[in-house]
C-alpha cells in the first residue's frame, strides 16, 4: 500500500502546479452566478429548478429562486420553528457543476425533518427509483437496497464528494445506510447518466452524494429525543456556527431499538415464542466539520464521521439466525478549494480522504462456532478542475486515486471448515482520469460528453465513455437523454476470502461486471405550481456476480428497463403534494433463472403524499404502494423460484406541534393500517408503530 500510494504524493503537487497555467487565460465571471446556466431557456436545468423533482420536496414548502449566499440559505426556521417562511434551496453544487442531461434529485434537511427520517435509508426510500427492503427502524443492512434495479454495491455513495463505499461486496459489506447522523445531513443528491464519469465506472445504478451541514452565523445548539414502539429511543444533538473565517458543525446521534415483535408462522427468524428474533440494533454516530476561509480565493475544510454499531442479522433466517454483526467505521476528509486565475471561470478542488470499515460477523452453528472479520482501509485523493473555457463550453476534468487494503480473518471450529481457516491480506490500487465537457450548441440545446479512463492493479486498464443531451423544445417542455458505459470489479473478499458464515468459497478467476446504462426523459412545466418529470431508464449488465453451488461466480446477463414519473403540485398556500412512481423490469437473461425478475426488486413502487405547514404546525401524510418482490431464499418445501411476496399499501403520518418558539412536539405514526405485510423474503413488518419526541433549537 505504501509503495503504491507514493504516486499520490507525486501526482497531486504536479497537478496543482499545472492547472493555474490553463486557468489564467479563462474569462472573468461573477462567482456562483446561477443565471449563467448553459441552456438559456424558460425550462430550468434540474440542478437549479425552482421545484426540484425530489420525492417530497414540495411538502409544506413553497419554492423561491435559488440563493447563493450561504448565510442566506440557512432558513430562520432553525431558530424559530414557528416561522413558515419560504425555504431557500441552495444551489446543488458549489463548486460542483453537474451534467444537466439527466435528472438530479435533491432532498433537503427540512424535508428530512418532516419525514422523520431516522437513517439515510429512510431518506432514500421516498426518492424516485429506489426500492429499500428495510425491516423496522435501523434494521440490519442485508435486506437489500436497489436503485433502478441495481444493487447498493452497483451504485456509488459519497460524503461531500468523497467515496464511502469500500471494496467489500458480500452481504455484510454493503454500504451501511445508518452510518451518518441524520442531524448532520444538509441534503442528499442523486445523480445518474453522464455524472457517473465523474465519480466511478461502477455507478450502474447512480451516485448518491450526502452533503453535510456547515456552521453559519451565531453558534446554535439543537437537539431532539424520541421514544416509541419496539423499545426505540433516539437522541440527536448538533452544535454549529461561525467565527470570523472559521465555520464549524458537530453532531452526535445515539439510536437503539430491539425490533422484537410477533410475526406469522413461516416468517424468517421466528423464535419459539413467535417473535422476530435477533433483530436489535444499537448505533452511535459522530460527525464534525471545520471550515477555514484562508482568503477570498482559498478555503480548507476538514470533516470526520465515526460509526459504532452492534446488531443482529436476520436476512438469512432459516433456520433461526443468531449471528451478530459489529460494524465500526471512520471517514476523514480534507479538501482545499481555490479559484484560479483572475476571475471566477476556473475552480480547483483537491481532496484527500481516509475510509475504514471493520465488519465482524460471529455466531454459533450448533455445537461449533464461526467468525469472519473484514477490515478495509482506503486512502483516496482527488483533483477536480472546473474550467469555463468559453461562454458556451465548460470542461470538468481531474484525477482520482484510491488505494485499498483488505485484511480478512475467518475461523470456524467446525471440522469440515477448519482447513479453510485463514488470514488474507490483499491490496488494490486504482487510478482514474475523468473528463466531462458540456457544449451549448445553441441557447436551448446542450451536449455532455464524458470519459473515464481507469488503471487498476487487479483488472488492468479500461475506458468508460458517456454522452448526454438536453433540448428545450418549447418554454414549457424539455427533452433529455443519456448513455454511459460502466465496469464494476469484484471485491477483494469475493476474490480471496472464504465466507465462513455462509460457506461461500471465493473465486480468484471472477470477471468484472460490464455493461451500459441509458435514460430518456421529458420535463414539463404544466403550470406555475405543477411540474412533472418522466424518465425511461435501462441497463444491460453482463457477467453478473452471484453464488453457484456455494462459490462466487459470474452467472449471466441482466437487462433492466423501467420508468420513473415524478409530479409536484403546490395546491394552495400552506398545502402541497407530490407523486412518484417507478416501474422496474430487471430480467435475468441467462442461466437457470432466465426470464425471471431479479430477486428482491419489486416491479412497481408508488409514493405519494400531501403536506400542510402553517405557523410552525406541520402535518404530512405519506402513502406507499409496493407490488411485492420475488423471493430469493426458498427454504420451505412449497416454495417455488417464481414466488413473489404479496403487494402492500402503507400509510405514514408525521406532524409537529409548536410548544414555544424554540420547542416542538414531533409525532410519527407509521403503518396506520396496521397490516403486518411481508416486506421481503418472509420478513414481515411490525404492523402499527409510533414515535414521539421533542425537538429544540437554541
Amino acid at each position: 500500500m505504501k509503495k503504491d500510494f507514493l504516486l499520490l504524493t507525486v501526482a497531486l503537487p504536479s497537478l496543482l502546479i499545472a492547472f493555474p497555467s490553463y486557468a489564467a487565460e479563462s474569462e472573468i465571471e461573477q462567482r456562483n452566478n446561477h443565471k449563467s446556466t448553459e441552456v438559456i431557456s424558460d425550462i430550468p436545468s434540474l440542478s437549479e429548478i425552482e421545484l426540484p423533482a425530489t420525492n417530497a420536496e414540495l411538502l409544506s414548502q413553497q419554492s423561491i429562486p435559488i440563493q447563493v449566499n450561504p448565510e442566506e440559505t440557512q432558513p430562520e426556521t432553525e431558530q424559530t420553528p414557528s416561522d413558515d417562511a419560504d425555504i431557500s434551496i441552495e444551489a446543488i453544487a458549489e463548486p460542483d457543476n453537474l451534467p444537466q442531461s439527466t435528472p438530479t434529485y435533491v432532498i433537503d434537511r427540512e424535508e428530512i425533518k418532516k419525514q422523520g427520517a431516522a437513517s439515510l435509508a429512510d431518506i432514500l426510500k421516498r426518492m424516485p427509483g429506489f426500492a429499500i427492503n428495510d425491516v423496522g427502524h435501523g434494521a440490519d443492512i442485508h435486506t437489500g437496497t436497489y436503485y433502478r434495479g441495481a444493487s447498493i454495491n452497483q451504485s456509488v455513495f459519497l460524503i461531500n464528494g468523497r467515496p464511502i463505499n469500500n471494496n467489500v461486496n458480500t452481504y455484510h459489506g454493503g454500504t451501511d445506510l445508518n452510518s451518518i447522523p441524520v442531524e448532520a445531513i444538509e441534503r442528499v443528491e442523486l445523480y445518474s447518466g453522464t455524472a457517473s464519469a465523474l465519480y466511478g465506472s461502477s455507478a450502474f445504478g447512480g451516485v448518491v452524494n450526502i452533503i453535510t451541514k456547515e456552521g453559519y452565523g451565531k453558534p446554535k445548539l439543537s437537539g431532539s429525543a424520541e421514544f416509541g414502539s419496539l423499545s426505540l429511543n433516539n437522541q440527536q444533538v448538533t452544535y454549529g456556527g461561525s467565527s470570523d473565517k472559521v465555520k464549524y458543525n458537530f453532531s452526535f446521534e445515539r439510536f437503539f431499538t430491539d425490533n422484537r415483535y410477533r410475526v406469522p408462522v413461516g416468517a424468517a427468524n421466528r423464535d419459539s415464542q413467535g417473535f422476530l428474533s435477533n433483530a436489535d440494533t444499537a448505533t452511535s454516530t459522530y460527525f464534525g466539520s471545520i471550515g477555514l476561509d484562508l482568503d477570498q480565493k482559498n478555503s480548507l475544510n476538514l470533516d470526520v464521521t465515526k460509526l459504532s454499531s452492534r446488531r443482529g442479522l436476520i436476512y438469512f433466517g432459516f433456520p433461526l439466525q443468531t449471528d451478530r454483526l459489529d460494524h465500526d467505521g471512520l471517514n476523514v476528509g480534507l479538501s482545499w478549494k481555490t479559484r484560479l486565475g483572475n476571475g471566477e471561470s476556473s475552480n480547483l478542488t483537491t481532496s484527500i480522504g481516509y475510509n475504514q470499515d471493520y465488519f465482524s460477523t460471529y455466531g454459533p452453528t450448533g455445537a461449533f462456532y464461526r467468525t469472519g472479520a473484514l477490515d478495509t482501509q482506503q486512502l483516496t485523493a482527488r483533483v477536480d478542475h472546473e474550467w469555463k473555457i468559453t461562454a458556451n463550453n465548460k470542461l470538468r476534468w481531474g484525477l482520482d486515486l484510491k488505494n485499498t487494503d483488505l485484511i480478512g480473518d475467518v475461523l470456524s471450529t467446525n471440522p469440515s471448515s477448519i482447513a479453510k481457516n485463514e488470514t488474507e491480506d490483499r491490496s488494490l490500487f486504482n487510478t482514474a482520469l475523468f473528463a466531462v465537457n458540456t457544449w451549448n450548441i445553441s441557447d436551448n440545446f446542450l451536449i455532455d460528453l464524458g470519459l473515464r479512463q481507469s488503471f487498476d492493479s487487479q483488472f488492468g486498464n479500461y475506458l468508460n465513455p458517456s454522452v448526454g443531451l438536453r433540448y428545450a423544445v418549447t418554454p414549457i417542455v424539455a427533452v433529455r437523454g443519456s448513455w454511459a458505459g460502466g465496469q464494476r470489479n469484484p471485491g477483494l473478499d469475493q476474490l480471496y476470502v472464504y465466507d465462513t458464515v455462509h460457506g461461500w468459497e471465493p473465486n480468484p478467476d471472477l470477471r468484472p461486471e460490464t455493461g451500459s446504462t441509458w435514460t430518456a426523459g421529458v420535463d414539463v412545466n404544466f403550470a406555475q405550481n405543477l411540474i412533472g418529470q418522466f424518465t425511461y431508464f435501462g441497463s444491460s449488465i453482463g457477467d453478473r456476480l452471484g453464488v453457484i453451488a456455494g462459490k462466487w461466480a459470474n452467472i449471466g446477463l441482466v437487462d433492466t428497463n423501467g420508468l420513473e414519473a415524478a409530479l409536484q403540485l403546490k395546491i394552495a398556500n400552506s398545502w402541497s403534494t407530490f407523486l412518484n412512481y417507478t416501474y422496474t423490469d430487471a430480467q435475468i437473461k441467462t442461466g437457470t433463472e432466465a426470464g425471471l425478475q431479479l430477486g428482491l426488486i419489486p416491479y412497481s413502487v408508488l409514493q405519494t403524499g400531501v403536506g400542510y405547514q402553517n405557523s410552525g404546525w406541520q402535518a404530512n401524510l405519506y402513502v406507499t404502494y409496493n407490488s411485492g418482490a420475488r423471493r430469493s431464499i426458498f427454504a420451505n418445501p412449497s416454495d417455488k423460484p417464481t414466488d413473489f411476496a404479496p403487494s402492500f399499501v402503507n400509510l405514514d403520518l408525521s406532524g409537529r406541534i409548536p410548544l414555544t418558539s424554540n420547542l416542538g412536539l414531533t409525532v410519527y405514526l407509521e403503518n396506520l393500517l396496521g397490516e403486518q405485510y411481508e416486506r421481503v423474503n418472509r420478513i414481515y413488518s411490525p404492523g402499527f408503530t409510533f414515535r414521539v419526541g421533542l425537538s429544540a433549537n437554541f
